[in-house]
Formats: C-alpha cells, sequence, structure tokens
C-alpha cells in the first residue's frame, strides 16, 4: 500500500496548493466582501492604484518552475519526488472589455518545454518535453476589475484533459495567481504601504486559507516593485474517493514563500521571482490499515514579461470609426444636397 498512499498524498499537498481563479466557483469573493485589506497606507502622497488595461494589450509570459517533495510514511517507507524544471511559454490576451467595465482576457499555454540539464541521455531529455507537452494549449479566460480581483473565470477544454498533471497544473495556477497579477487595495496608498488579499477556498472538498502580503518599495508612473509573502494554511479536515476507497484526513498542513514583483499597471501580468517550502501531516486510510504521511516540498518560480498595448489595433479602430463616421456626414450631405436641388 506505501507506494499508491505516498503518490495519492503528493498529489493531495499538490492539491491544496491550489488558489482562487482556477474554478469559476472561487471566484464569489469578489462579490461578498472586499479580499484586500490595507495594514499601513505608506508615505505621502498617496495616490489609488489601479489597472489600466488598453483594449487589446497582449501580454507573453515565460514561466520557469521547479518543485522538490520528499514523503515519508510511518511505515518506514519515502518517496523523494524531483520534478524536472519547466519553462512555459503563456499568452494573455488581447484583451476585451467585459461586463461593468471589468478586462477580460483569454490565457493559454503555446509551448511548454522540460528544463534539461547537461549531459541528459538525448532520450531521457525527449520523454521530458514529451510529458511537458501535455500542457501545451492549456489555459482558459479571466475577467477581472481594475484592482485584479477576479469576477468571472474558466478553464478550457485542454486544461480538463485526464492526461495534464493536476499537480503540476495546481501549483502553477498558485504560483500564477499570487504572482501574475497584484491585487490593489481600494484606498490611496504611498511607497511603504503594506496590505493583505485574503483567499478562501474549497477545492475537492478541502478548505484552504491564504494570505498575500505585498509591500510597496518603490513607484516610478505606473511600475510597482512590491515584495510579497505567501501563506497557506489548512485546518483538519477528512475527504473520502469512494472509487478508489481512500479517506484521506489533512492533521496539519502550512505553506510560506517569499518574492517580489515588478508590476505594470499596463499590463495583464507582472515580472516576478519567489521560493518557498510546505510541509503536511497527512493520515490515509484504506482496507488495507492507517498510514501517516508526512509531506515536506520546496519550490521556486521565475516570472518573466513582455506586453505589447495594441496601439496599432486602437489607432486602426479609431481610424476605421471615424472613417465610418466621415462616409455617414457625406451621405447625409448628399442627400441634403439632391433635396435642395430638387
Amino acid at each position: 500500500m506505501t507506494k499508491q498512499v505516498l503518490l495519492r498524498a503528493l498529489t493531495l499537498l499538490s492539491v491544496l496548493l491550489v488558489l482562487n481563479g482556477c474554478k469559476s466557483d472561487t471566484a464569489k469573493n469578489a462579490k461578498d466582501t472586499d479580499p484586500v485589506l490595507v495594514l499601513d497606507a505608506g508615505q505621502e502622497p498617496r495616490v489609488p492604484l489601479r489597472y489600466k488595461i488598453a483594449r487589446g494589450t497582449t501580454t507573453t509570459a515565460t514561466m520557469d518552475f521547479g518543485i522538490a517533495s520528499l514523503a515519508t510514511s510511518s511505515s518506514g517507507g519515502a518517496a523523494l519526488t524531483m520534478t524536472p524544471g519547466v519553462r512555459l511559454h503563456i499568452v494573455s490576451g488581447p484583451s476585451l472589455q467585459g461586463k461593468r467595465g471589468a478586462t477580460r482576457f483569454d490565457v493559454r499555454i503555446v509551448k511548454a518545454e522540460a528544463i534539461v540539464p547537461k549531459g541528459v541521455d538525448p532520450a531521457v531529455a525527449q520523454d521530458l518535453n514529451k510529458s511537458a507537452s501535455v500542457l501545451n494549449n492549456v489555459g482558459g479566460w479571466v475577467e477581472v476589475d481594475d484592482r485584479g480581483i477576479i469576477q468571472r473565470t474558466e478553464l478550457n477544454d485542454a486544461a480538463q484533459r485526464s492526461d495534464v498533471p493536476v499537480r503540476l497544473l495546481v501549483m502553477i495556477v498558485n504560483a500564477r495567481t499570487s504572482l501574475a497579477r497584484v491585487l490593489l487595495p481600494a484606498e490611496p496608498v504611498g511607497v511603504g504601504a503594506r496590505w493583505e488579499a485574503r483567499k478562501d477556498l474549497t477545492l475537492y472538498g478541502f478548505e484552504v486559507n491564504q494570505i498575500d502580503t505585498y509591500t510597496l518599495t518603490q513607484q516610478v508612473g505606473d511600475e510597482l516593485k512590491l515584495d510579497v509573502q505567501i501563506q497557506q494554511t489548512a485546518a483538519p479536515q477528512t475527504i473520502t474517493f469512494e472509487e478508489e476507497g481512500i479517506e484521506l484526513s489533512v492533521e496539519s498542513f502550512k505553506m510560506s514563500a517569499t518574492g517580489e514583483v515588478i508590476a505594470n499597471l499596463n499590463a495583464l501580468e507582472a515580472n516576478a521571482v519567489a521560493s518557498g517550502d510546505s510541509e503536511g501531516l497527512i493520515n490515509v486510510k484504506t482496507v488495507d490499515g492507517t498510514e501517516e504521511i508526512q509531506i515536506d516540498r520546496a519550490f521556486q518560480v521565475r516570472m518573466t514579461v513582455t506586453y505589447e498595448v495594441a496601439e496599432t489595433v486602437a489607432a486602426a479602430a479609431e481610424a476605421s470609426e471615424a472613417a465610418k463616421a466621415t462616409a455617414d456626414a457625406e451621405k447625409e450631405a448628399a442627400k441634403k444636397l439632391e433635396k435642395v436641388q430638387e
């Protein structure tokens, strides 16, 4: 039973790391209460921070991600899992205007590849890249307000395929939700400001609490530099997988990470780097008995972003509207001239 139990436990801990934004029902926080709490408004001058996403904006991001896990069971079994580094090339946009002034845009992994160390056998490298390629075209769409708060979101069909590794996918969603898009406070803030973005979510029956704490260290125009601290916890809880005959009880779980974010208020995503670790204690019950599993995990992520404001698209749209207005005016003038001549 040990191998099966360890694999299931590792998957569970990954699922617990998923964040608000991967399923439509997790966006309800945007409608209930303000998820952002200002701890310190910072220095004067203080100004409201708001995203200003032009229609047609596209963001291209490269995300490097790595993770290592060690699971130890009460029966003496152990499993060390080193997930090969993964590099994701992600395109967000072009942005559209959503409901009530929100911004809506598609997000899609256009290419996923393994980060293969030098000296690795070519056949092994090929297998690693083949495994990573199942993430190609995984994505969905998201709608956010001008503070970055999710209004609606949904994964695409590719993200819900059975061959997509849940463990890696939820870690990707986790990192991107906290780092790629910073939730902004409602009130004006200045340099030195600190605020919390709280997320309470339910996934596969498990409840997880997360607090992202941002500190604004520098602001130059629309570009923000922030330090970020991420904390996750899960209270003791139990869920049963009836088809597999497994009952999982989370006795304790916590995750912490620190990093830096450079966000441009005109872009859909931010540059960021972060690293952290997590630990969890799980009891796994099957028909063969019960085992206690301790899981320790370390991870790191880096996101490099470029964005394009579709000035040419906007200009073309404006030119098209102006041309249409001119043509309509000319038609109206021609009609009036005909009537005069009659």
